[in-house]
């Protein structure tokens, strides 16, 4: 687990800045670091740095940037190969020198070229440079676990882990991408391949990009669509044949994610997920698996006691904290520094304290991430199944209400079914209100278009249970853009790797072979992973309402907030920075405070929006000012 930075191009950037750009990321690998530049013809030259967190092999042979044997190939990789010692084991000819897997990319690579990608099982950020073909390439794991950026302009080539580095290379300027920023107050986050930078992207799940003097290509070598419809083919025999295979595919990616040089444990909410890997991680080990939760003062948010419960009776060593908002409200000064790019999901300030309490433990921490898009467990999969039974009266209703001007005297769910026409965006209940506030916060100039707040693309899924097409869209935009960079940030704040099991490619492969009516069925979301875990713990110790991580933003932005975020949309300042509309978001932001709701609705997503706004001014004003 590391981080990882450098360049391709004709651009002037000497080893002392590229070694102050891979710095910035020290907090991501404190144990090691390396920084190389390499000569190509015609001026051109290629950097490779690199800031290690030791987790395999602890020795100077994990070493980066690493070199091949016959000093062909180099590279700089961030992540686990959790495969890579059955993969050594097919490249045996090849001689190796380190029991670290970033060997083992190098040795995949010789033999098989960049295809060398479809082999490797795991979470990855790797950059390849090759003399022979002097091609540079920038790849990243299927489903987007660790981040990956890229400045590309004027045939010059910089990446780096975070945006930090790319920030400190000679030349960029940082002209942000206004077009955006609507989607990011409504969505809380910016999905790839967008960042808030003109000429910056992020490398996508499955993706691999070339670099081959100043001109850059790209394709998928795992194309989620594809892999889909792929295995969905290929559907098991029965329930219990399935149950039983997804237990072997379970047990398979928590061993090989409990290959570590140094300690590890597991995040333990006393939700299904977290609960199942931790059992059969404990399954797995011969001495107590180390288990961490984190519980709130508040007891409609706790669920610190569901934990300790299931970790007792899996006999794990079990460690928890409980928090109060003076706990959270700490860390708010700290969120632009780590999430170097816009990020509102209020549940990254107890991931953070969660994440925190485990490094006083260990270095390495299993999680149950991707349960819920992959299982069919969030429960805006209950709206999407009642929309889809609802769709035709809906289409009924909107053709009445346009004859006779009525719709917006509908009752509000009644309106909401009648106004979902767009077949691009079936599944994602397009809320007029919340886009008109976030669209006329943003200041436009000229001609110039927002892309829309909502993902416009759900037909390319060619799928017609809407329930799969939303959980396919999740998995492409929710889950990278959000979950995945959330846990990376602030795990690695703290320096901690984080592995998730059911991310395993095994397993998600065949979750897609999996008929629908295993994930969602005889009344019950994730139905096969329920099931499967009542074979390792007690149904009466899991079948509850679960709440997740919950942080009062209402309380914090009409109270001990409330000052900043109006002084962020002082008119003076807003009309300096050029990007808002002073004078809606001062009436939007009054309205808020005074009435909690923004003029409309109950107020939850008017209050993630508010957060959204004052989440952007932090870092404009840690980044741009």
């Amino acid at each position: 687990m590391c981080g990882i930075c450098g360049f391709a191009g004709r651009q002037d950037i000497s080893v002392d800045q590229l070694i102050e750009m891979n710095d910035t990321m020290y907090h991501r690998g404190p144990n090691d670091s390396g920084a190389e530049i390499y000569p190509l013809k015609d001026g051109y030259t290629v950097g490779l740095a690199q800031r290690r967190l030791s987790i395999l092999d602890l020795s100077s042979l994990g070493h980066q940037p690493m070199n091949s044997a016959d000093n062909r190939v180099s590279i700089v990789f961030n992540g686990e190969i959790y495969n890579f010692l059955e993969l050594k084991e097919q490249l045996s000819d090849y001689s190796f020198c380190s029991s670290c897997d970033t060997e083992v990319i190098l040795a995949a690579y010789l033999k098989w070229g960049i295809d060398c990608l479809k082999h490797l099982n795991g979470m990855f950020a790797i950059a390849i440079f090759d003399r022979e073909s002097e091609a540079v390439y920038l790849a990243r794991d299927r489903v987007g676990k660790k981040p990956l950026y890229y400045w590309f302009e004027d045939g010059n080539l910089v990446f780096a882990s975070e945006l930090k580095p790319i920030l400190k290379a000679p030349g960029f300027t940082k002209k942000i991408r206004k077009d955006i920023l609507p989607r990011y107050l409504y969505q809380q986050y910016i999905a790839e391949p967008d960042t808030v930078f003109k000429q910056v992207y992020k490398v996508e799940p499955g993706e691999v990009i070339e670099f081959f003097y100043s001109e850059l290509s790209s394709k998928k070598y795992w194309d989620l669509k594809e892999v889909y419809h792929q295995k969905k083919k290929e559907p098991p025999v029965g329930f219990e044949q399935a149950k039983e295979e997804l237990d072997v595919r379970l047990k398979a990616a928590v061993k090989q994610r409990m290959i570590a040089d140094v300690p590890l444990g597991a995040f333990l909410s006393g939700g299904y997920d977290s609960s199942l890997v931790t059992a059969i991680a404990q399954s797995l080990s011969e001495e107590p698996v180390k288990t961490f939760s984190i519980g709130f003062e508040e007891r409609k948010y706790n669920e610190a006691e569901y934990a300790k419960e299931v970790a007792t009776y899996l006999g794990c060593e079990h460690t928890e904290m409980y928090i109060g908002e003076k706990d959270m409200f700490r860390l708010i000064e700290s969120i632009p520094q780590y999430y170097d790019e816009p990020f509102a999901d209020s549940s990254q300030i107890p991931s953070m304290l969660v994440a925190e309490l485990a490094k006083q433990k260990v270095t390495v921490a299993l999680s149950g991430d991707g349960g819920d898009e992959f299982f069919c467990g969030y429960n805006v999969y209950d709206k999407v199944r009642q929309a889809q039974q609802l769709d035709k009266l809906g289409a009924i209703a909107s053709g009445i209400g346009d004859i006779f001007h009525i719709t917006s005297k509908y009752p509000f769910k009644v309106r909401v079914i009648a106004k979902n026409r767009n077949k691009e965006a079936k599944t994602q209940f397009i809320a007029g209100n919340y886009i008109q506030t976030a669209e006329s916060m943003i200041k436009k100039q000229g001609e110039e278009e927002f892309i829309p707040c909502y993902y416009a693309f759900e037909t390319k899924y060619k799928e017609k249970n809407w329930q799969e097409r939303r959980m396919l869209l999740d998995m492409e935009t929710y889950l990278s853009g959000d979950i995945l960079c959330k846990v990376d940030r602030a795990s690695m704040k703290y320096s901690l790797e984080t592995r998730c099991p059911i991310l395993d490619t095994n397993v998600i492969e065949y979750a897609f072979s999996l008929p629908h009516e295993y994930k969602y069925g005889k009344g019950m979301k994730k139905r096969i992973l329920k099931e499967l875990a009542y074979d390792y713990i007690p149904k009466e110790m899991l079948e509850r309402r679960k709440t997740g991580f919950s942080v009062p933003l209402d309380k914090w932005l009409r109270g001990l907030l409330k000052e900043q975020v109006l002084s962020f949309a002082e008119e003076g300042f807003l009309r300096k920075q050029n990007i808002f509309e002073p004078a809606y978001v001062n009436g939007f932001l009054q309205r808020y405070m005074e009435k909690g709701d923004g003029g409309a609705g109950s107020g939850e997503n008017y209050s993630r929006m508010v957060w959204a706004f004052f989440m952007f001014q932090r870092w404009y004003e840690t980044y741009i000012v």
